[in-house]
């Protein structure tokens, strides 16, 4: 034994080993391995909403009950296909969130449309992907679960359903601990209904042109969501400033960029809209969390 460490480069394959371990170890840990800190009661047998006492009225792009209005319109602009919904609801317990098998933690993850079939979702999408972080702000639905701030803004829904944006570095989560939602991912791209980006802002290292997920709002209990294919013959996908254009054009007066790329994915009334993709296959991308409209 004495004789095999004798030989230096025997402690360099040891060494490298060693390190190549640890790198496998952190990878799994960020991506693979998960980590369920609480389990979350489901939010269809939540009292924050109540049932629709009517028969809703239901197309393949709409939805209408007393409380809930759902109109969805495709378009094609900036050689990209984009998805709009325009959605109205009458109390903003209707606009809720919820994680990946109602399971808040790191790497718990499920497709958009598995966790909005959960909550008997109308209408869905993805949401900040906070479970690919350990930092970034958590509350949802009114409840705090991460308080470790992040270099992003973060989006605010108070308890009216009003959004505000604020940078997490200003704020400590205990002074927005009396809202209703709060998402981090961003950045702003309309604020009171300025727009905030331009030409050259991007999401980290991502390309100029993307499938892009976001959530506005023109007034009290009046929201809109676009969706956008990208990465594809098809559809090249928007920049961040074309994005915030579009939420201006149609009288957004906030408006905040959510996870994007392959995780971007819309549902309807159990079906998924768009055409969601990492620029290689056509298929939902599993996240940890979603945006959402129902009861």
């Amino acid at each position: 034994m004495i004789k095999f460490f004798s030989k230096p480069y025997r402690w360099a394959g040891i060494f490298s080993l060693l390190l190549v371990g640890l790198f496998t170890f952190v990878l799994m840990d960020t991506f693979v391995l998960q980590k369920s800190m609480v389990i979350v009661a489901s939010e269809t047998s939540a009292e924050t909403s109540t049932a629709a006492e009517t028969e809703p009225v239901i197309t393949a792009t709409s939805y209408s009950d007393e409380n809930i209005q759902i109109s969805i319109e495709t378009i094609l602009k900036y050689d990209s296909t984009i998805y709009v919904a325009d959605i109205q609801v009458s109390d903003a317990a209707y606009l809720k969130t919820a994680f990946a098998n109602n399971t808040y933690g790191r790497n718990v993850k499920a497709k958009t449309s598995d966790i909005a079939a959960a909550q008997n979702a109308i209408f869905a999408i993805n949401g900040d992907y906070y479970g690919f972080r350990d930092d970034g702000y958590v509350l949802r639905n009114g409840i705090i679960y991460r308080d470790s701030a992040s270099e992003n803004e973060a989006l605010v829904i108070d308890q009216n359903g009003n959004f505000s944006i604020v940078d997490e570095s200003d704020v400590s989560m205990a002074s927005l601990s009396e809202n209703w939602q709060v998402l981090s991912f961003g950045p702003a791209l309309v604020e009171n209904g300025d727009i905030m980006v331009d030409s050259s802002s991007e999401v980290g290292q991502a390309k100029e042109s993307n499938p892009r997920t976001a959530i506005g709002q023109i007034s009290a209990g009046h929201y809109l969501v676009i969706v956008s294919d990208g990465r594809t013959d098809e559809s090249e996908g928007l920049s961040l400033l074309e994005l915030a254009q579009e939420f201006k054009e149609r009288g957004c007066t906030s408006a905040y960029n959510l996870d994007g790329g392959g995780s971007s994915t819309m549902v309807f009334n159990g079906e998924v809209v768009n055409n969601p993709t990492d620029g290689r296959s056509i298929a939902e991308r599993e996240v940890s969390d979603i945006v959402y409209f129902g009861y």
